[in-house]
Order: C-alpha cells, then sequence, then structure tokens
C-alpha cells in the first residue's frame, strides 16, 4: 500500500499541475481510473449479459429439478461451462475499487486531513444515487431479488457514509466522484453494448412465472406437511443416535432405491442377527412398511449433513456419488467407518458421474470388469489411494433375469418394437420420434412409446399433444403407466438413446437394441484422462446397432437386421452377458458375504 500511495500521489500531483486545483485534480484522477479500468468494465458488462441470457435457462432448471440442489448445481455447472461464463468475474471491478481506495488514502492524508460533517452525508447519498440507478438499469442487478437489490444498497450507502466519517475529505470527495462516475458509465455502456440486443426478456418473464408456479406450490404443500415432517424427523434422528453399537447403515435418496439394496440386504438378515439401519430422505420410501426388530427404519432429510458428520457405524452402504463433496459428509466422529459405494446401473463411472465421484470412499461394489478398471486407472492417474473393489454384479438385473425365465414366453406377430427414450436434453423425443414413426408405423410392426417417467411428468403437453397426434394409428401405443415390465419384457426390439435400460433390456431378455446416437450425456469432461473405453461406448454396437438422428431411412433396413442376424442372436449376447456382469445370479451372495465379512473382522479388531 505504501508503494500504491507514492505511485497515487504522484499522479494526483500530475493532475493537480494539470487542472490547478485540488479538487479538480481529484475529479481527474478518478476519471483517469475509470478510462483506465474500462476494459475490465466491458468485459464484466458483457459478462453481467451473459448472465441474465442464461436466466431463462437457468429458471427452467430450477422448476425442473426444483428440491434437488445437487442436480441443480450440476445443471448450472454444464450451463456456466458451455456458455463461458465466469461467476467471480463480476467481483474485480469491486475488488480493484477497493485497492485503489486504500492507495488514496495513503496519498492524500498528509495534505488533507479532517472531514466536514457534511462530506459524509454526500458520500452516502451518492452511493444511494448509484445504488438506485444500478436495482434500475444494471443488466445484472435489475434482474435480482428486492431483497438482494436493497441488501446491497443499505451496505454500500453504510459503507460510504463510514468512511466518510474516518477519512479526510479528500478521500471523501474521490468516493462521492467515484460513484457517481460509476453511474454514468453504468448508462454509457447500457448504450454502447445495449442488453436488450442479446437477451430475450420475454423469454426471462415466462421462465420466472414457471418457476413461481412450482415454488409456490412448494410452499403450499411444505406449509400443510411440515410442522408433521419436522417432528418426525426429529423423533427419528434422536432414535438413530441413541441406538448404540450400530453395525451397517444403508442410505437412499428417495424411494425407489430399496430395490438396489434390498437383495444384499435380505440375504444378510436371513443369514445373521445383525440389525440393519435404512436412512430414507424420502416421506413416500416404500422402506417405512418394511420396519422389523432387525430392519430399523429412518426418516432424515433437513438433518442429513448433520447426521452424517455424526454417523457412528462400523459401514455405512449408499448409491449416492460425491461423497465428502456436497452435503454428504464422512463420519467427525469416528475415522474407521468403512464407506461403501453400490452403483445403481451398469454405465461408465468416468464417463457418467463427475470427476472424482467415488474417491472418498473406501470400497466399491463393481458391476464389471469395465467399471473395476476405470477405478484403478482413475487411481493411476490422479495418484489416489487404491480402494478395495469388490467383484459384485449387479442384483437388479439378476432379479429381472429370473423374473423373465418364470414368465411364458410370449412369440409377437406382428413384432413388437419399444421406445424407450432417456430424460436428458435433446432425448429421441425431443429430436427425431416422429421422423422414426413415420418410417415405423407404415410397417407390419406394433410400435411402442414408453416415455422415460421424468419426461412425462415434466412435458405433460408434449405427452397430451403426441397422445391426440398418433390416436388413429393402430399399431401406435403410448404407454404412460410405468408399473409393469412386461412391455420391457415381451419387445422384439428395444429403440432409445442413451438410456440405461438398454442393458436391463438386453441382458435380461437377450434381445437386442438399436441405438440413435443423440448427444451423448458427459458428466466427467475429462474422461478421455482415463485409457479405459466407457462400457457405455463400448457395448452399443455388441449388443445391437447405432444410427444418426439424421439417419432414419436406414432404420427399418436395421430393424430387419435386429431380427433376423445371428450375430444378435439370443445366444450371441448371452456371450456378452457374460463378459458384461460378475456374478449372474449370484450378485447378492456375494455382496452380503462381504459385508458379513468386513463386520466380524471390525468385531474381532475391537
Amino acid at each position: 500500500m505504501e508503494y500504491l500511495g507514492r505511485f497515487f500521489g504522484i499522479l494526483l500531483n500530475w493532475c493537480n499541475g494539470l487542472t490547478g486545483n485540488f479538487w479538480w485534480a481529484i475529479v481527474a484522477f478518478t476519471l483517469l481510473t475509470k478510462i483506465l479500468l474500462l476494459p475490465v468494465s466491458v468485459l464484466v458488462q458483457k459478462n453481467s449479459i451473459k448472465m441474465v441470457k442464461m436466466y431463462p435457462e437457468m429458471n427452467r432448471i430450477k422448476a425442473k429439478y426444483f428440491g434437488n440442489k445437487d442436480k441443480i448445481s450440476e445443471e448450472q455447472y454444464h450451463l456456466y461451462k458451455r456458455e463461458n461464463y465466469h461467476p467471480m468475474l463480476d467481483l474485480i471491478p469491486t475488488l480493484l475499487q477497493l485497492v485503489i481506495l486504500m492507495g488514496v488514502v495513503k496519498a492524500i492524508p498528509a495534505s488533507e486531513e479532517g472531514s466536514p460533517l457534511y462530506m459524509p452525508v454526500l458520500a452516502a447519498l451518492s452511493a444511494l444515487i448509484m445504488c438506485l440507478a444500478q436495482n434500475r438499469s444494471n443488466v445484472l442487478q435489475s434482474e435480482q431479488s428486492k431483497a438482494n437489490q436493497w441488501g446491497t444498497l443499505v451496505f454500500s450507502v453504510s459503507l460510504s457514509l463510514y468512511l466518510g466519517l474516518f477519512v479526510s475529505k479528500g478521500v471523501a470527495f474521490y468516493w462521492i466522484c467515484s460513484n457517481l462516475m460509476a453511474t454514468a458509465q453504468m448508462y454509457l455502456l447500457n448504450a454502447w453494448i445495449s442488453p436488450k440486443k442479446y437477451i430475450d426478456y420475454e423469454a426471462l418473464a415466462e421462465s420466472r412465472e414457471e418457476l413461481e408456479k412450482v415454488e409456490k406450490m412448494s410452499t403450499v404443500t411444505k406449509h400443510k406437511r411440515s410442522k408433521e415432517l419436522v417432528r418426525r424427523e426429529k423423533a427419528d434422528y434422536k432414535r438413530f443416535l441413541a441406538f448404540p453399537n450400530k453395525q451397517i447403515v444403508f442410505y437412499s435418496e428417495k424411494n425407489g432405491f430399496y430395490k438396489y439394496f434390498r437383495d444384499v440386504i435380505e440375504t444378510i438378515l436371513r443369514r445373521t442377527d445383525i440389525i440393519i439401519h435404512y436412512i430414507s430422505s424420502d416421506t413416500e420410501d416404500e422402506v417405512f412398511s418394511l420396519e422389523s426388530d432387525s430392519f430399523h427404519t429412518y426418516y432424515i432429510e433437513e438433518k442429513l449433513m448433520v447426521l452424517m458428520m455424526r454417523m457412528d457405524a462400523d459401514i455405512v452402504v449408499m448409491t449416492t456419488p460425491d461423497l465428502q463433496k456436497y452435503y454428504i459428509k464422512r463420519s467427525m466422529v469416528r475415522n474407521t467407518v468403512e464407506y461403501v459405494y453400490m452403483d445403481h446401473g451398469m454405465g461408465s463411472i468416468n464417463l457418467m458421474y463427475q470427476k472424482g465421484a467415488l474417491d472418498a470412499f473406501d470400497t466399491v461394489f463393481c458391476t464389471n470388469d469395465f467399471v473395476y478398471e476405470e477405478i484403478r486407472a482413475q487411481e493411476r492417474v490422479y495418484g489416489l489411494k487404491e480402494k478395495v473393489l469388490v467383484k459384485y454384479g449387479y442384483a437388479l438385473i439378476d432379479n429381472m433375469i429370473r423374473a423373465y425365465s418364470e414368465q411364458h414366453p410370449v412369440i409377437n406377430d406382428p413384432p413388437v418394437i419399444l421406445i424407450a427414450p432417456s430424460w436428458q436434453e435433446d432425448n429421441i423425443m425431443d429430436s427425431c420420434l416422429d421422423e422414426m414413426l413415420e418410417y415405423l408405423l407404415p410397417q407390419r410392426l406394433r410400435i411402442v412409446v414408453r416415455p422415460h417417467p421424468q419426461y412425462v411428468r415434466h412435458n405433460k403437453e408434449k405427452i397430451r399433444a403426441l397422445r391426440v397426434r398418433y390416436s388413429s394409428s393402430d399399431n401406435f401405443l403410448l404407454q404412460e403407466d410405468f408399473s409393469s415390465n412386461s412391455t420391457v419384457f415381451n419387445a422384439d426390439i428395444l429403440i432409445t438413446d442413451w438410456s440405461g435400460i438398454a442393458y436391463e433390456y438386453s441382458f435380461t431378455t437377450l434381445k437386442p437394441c438399436l441405438f440413435v446416437n443423440t448427444p451423448m450425456k458427459v458428466m466427467n469432461p475429462d474422461y478421455r484422462d482415463i485409457p479405459v473405453e466407457p462400457f457405455d461406448i463400448l457395448i452399443r454396437d455388441k449388443i445391437g446397432i447405432s444410427l444418426q438422428p439424421d439417419d432414419m431411412e436406414k432404420l427399418i433396413p436395421s430393424v430387419d437386421r435386429l431380427l433376423h442376424e445371428s450375430t444378435f442372436s439370443p445366444e450371441s449376447i448371452a456371450v456378452l452377458r457374460e463378459q458384461s456382469l460378475y456374478n449372474i445370479g449370484r450378485s447378492a451372495l456375494v455382496g452380503s458375504d462381504y459385508l458379513i465379512r468386513r463386520l466380524i473382522e471390525m468385531t474381532k479388531q475391537g
């Protein structure tokens, strides 16, 4: 600061010599700093426009994934990266202004001591003018909530008043000039780089209304249920912490995840007297109806972060990645807890999860050699400590294979084509479904469209329009009831994009898939750092045929190949299934064996 003060002192003396007046020298000095910082101000203006331009998409992300903070953060991260937006860039002018202020404080006091009472008032007034103007016309500030706007105003006015009381009148005068010139500069930048040329304010208003509707509905629902849920969670929280010597805890984010744990849990309960504790953050989770003396269930949502940090158990098993990154932390009261990751799919860990998603786990239950090799390669490339990798398998497919083998064989005449897309951006439903149906419906085929449940939930109008558009087609069925897997089991060919249903379908029924290469969902942009080809990419041309969205003229010949070529016969796919899954039919036994053995070892170790 001493050197900066000297430099500013020289600059002020030069301005004083140029103007012949101390006060005009400060005005000239302030104008000079604004000119020098103009490139930064232009950069910030463009960055702010970029931010507000993204607001419609951000609002719709918040509405679509309302209540799922991790998913919202994940989608916003990808949006920022796609648009090359830098959130910290807007802080640079403020930081530079503070640096300049500190330099000015060092430069002026020697010649101007003391500040009359009107100076703090004028400084506060200049800040008030600046903030009111920014709340009305600043491209980013004007879109903030009223609470943020008034919070910034109160802070700025208070800071200016405080500075005016304790610095010399020359410094206070500089601050007044700086605030007023910043206001003028904002209007000049708006005229030069007008936000209206880049921002769709109509779309912004529409997206804001959509988000407000979701928030309003959530507020009403939360208000109705909050008191009961708070009491329930508080009781379960106390009951969980009060239970001594907990051996094994399973955690589930929401209803529907119990199916990934069920076979392992039931095998442990059948073979031992171990008491299992199951935490769910979903009040509607099916597990609450399974409470017993050996299976204790708890509803924990708001208190989950604290509970996890207070975790006192031998083993914690979860399907939730990103341990230690977000709201789920490792125990702070016991460093010997073994954290076990059990996947809820067969896809690539390296491709489909964020970088480092499993780094904080001690043990991973692997579905196949591809996942095993990916994790080992990550450890080598990034210098990570080796985890315990259990060659486990996938109990969900074991159950599906069992259920499929128990049903009577179905011979379809005509053949049934099941279209079951993912719900990621640019999926089949949004990109090429109509063109696909133009080729399929005239054929002697039965077509079933089974959208992802989340797609149906968030696109009700599109689903209604689709139903109306093809209501006259005798060989078309739009399936919106997801309670049964009969259409999945009985179809002759599955058409999908990047949905994990492909592996479940082909490895259960031993029938082929037709893949449409819509944009691939990549959660880890650095996935190529790992020299292992992702399973999701490798398997596509082994259990089926891949087409580009604009290659629909090849659709019917590809369907014919899948129905008749020996390459896609049940025998061929059965060989691929053996290569792609550990312990088919035995995964629950292998998983429970590992957990029981580890608990016995921990008991012996004390």
